[in-house]
């Protein structure tokens, strides 16, 4: 083969290499179709989560700014077709936020609080005052029932262990927020990417290097989480990958907060903040 054939032949080569490979890496990103969404009844919606006993939702409601203490914060229950079953299930919070269940017992941050919930009873059954706190944003429980909390401005890491509340870690990295519990640890979503922390040693580290909040943050397929930022982003994120944006509302300033993702019904349920809104994707 003569030289000029040899480039000809690389340059269609890489043509094809850079016409494909976005293509490929497309075709593996998820797709959103928008099942239902939610009346404007609610009132700043910031988290969500399934219960799998009751199958019915619950939705924290900050009802005001996200820091000031007004009294007016609570908690609804919505069933799984979008509809609202009790607007206000819970009531005597300031903003509450991210929230974890662990058996009977649904928990949930209040700025520099924490409450514990009785679902029978609909009602907050103790409130530990975290010293210091600023902005305690998500929670994740592990198979013990350790409580672990984030706070978004001290970038701590604080835990109820045994009904005993302490601070666990202190993070260098910006912005802890979204937290998951894994087999392999805890998973915690930073501005940075995200970290795991060994709960047994307190080791941090972090596993997926990604610029932007994580706010929502769940496990997808294999290696693969879905992540959300408050700004309007919801991606899907892979180690030694690049990003892949399933949807983008950042434009309409319509926000995406604190998620739920049922795997069982590849439902995605994406609480719109200040949008007061819940909306509900099939993930195909």
């Amino acid at each position: 083969m003569n030289k000029s054939k040899y480039w000809v032949l690389v340059g269609v080569v890489m043509f094809l290499v850079c016409f494909f490979w976005p293509l490929q890496s497309l075709a593996k990103a998820p797709m959103l179709t928008k099942a239902w969404e939610t009346t404007k009844e609610l009132r700043v919606p910031e988290s969500v989560i399934f219960d799998e006993i009751t199958r019915e939702i619950y939705v924290s409601n900050i009802n005001g700014k996200p820091t000031v203490k007004n009294a007016m914060g609570f908690i609804s229950v919505l069933k799984l077709d979008g509809s609202i079953k009790k607007l206000k299930w819970v009531t005597g919070m300031d903003a509450p936020k991210g929230m974890g269940i662990w058996k009977r017992t649904l928990y949930v941050t209040d700025i520099d609080r924490v409450h514990s919930i009785s679902i029978g009873r609909g009602e907050i059954e103790k409130t530990w005052n975290v010293e210091g706190a600023r902005f305690l944003n998500d929670i994740a429980i592990d198979k013990s029932g350790a409580v672990f909390i984030s706070d978004m401005t001290t970038k701590t890491l604080h835990r109820i262990k045994d009904g005993k509340l302490e601070t666990f870690a202190n993070l260098n990295y910006k912005n802890p927020n979204g937290l998951f519990m894994s087999t392999a640890g805890l998973l915690v979503g930073t501005a940075q990417g995200m970290l795991n922390v060994n709960t047994q040693t307190r080791t941090v580290s972090i596993v997926i290097e990604h610029q932007g909040g994580i706010d929502g943050l769940k496990p997808f397929k294999g290696n693969q989480f879905l992540v959300s930022d408050w700004v309007g982003k919801t991606q899907m994120i892979e180690k030694g990958k690049s990003p892949l944006m399933l949807m983008d509302t950042t434009a309409q300033k319509i926000n995406s907060a604190d998620f739920e993702y049922i795997a069982s019904k590849k439902l995605l349920l994406i609480p719109t903040f200040f949008d007061n809104r819940v909306v509900a994707y099939r993930v195909k």
